[in-house]
């Protein structure tokens, strides 16, 4: 009887460190995200001024 109280103890505190690892790389990985979106906005961003003088040279 005491062994499977064990066993379940056991299990959940398995499962409770993956969920705490499973937690800690979705936070990494949001942080990735978040800075890797910034990167590409200021380079479309930039890419698209370039584009706009190139443009402004029409027109003058």
């Amino acid at each position: 009887m005491d062994n499977k109280g064990q066993a379940s103890a056991e299990f959940i505190l398995l499962f409770g460190g993956i969920m705490v690892v499973v937690l800690l790389v979705i936070y990494m990985y949001n942080n990735y995200i978040s800075d890797l979106s910034g990167e590409v906005q200021s380079k479309e961003v930039k890419e698209f001024n370039e584009e706009l003088k190139i443009l402004g040279k029409y027109f003058k």
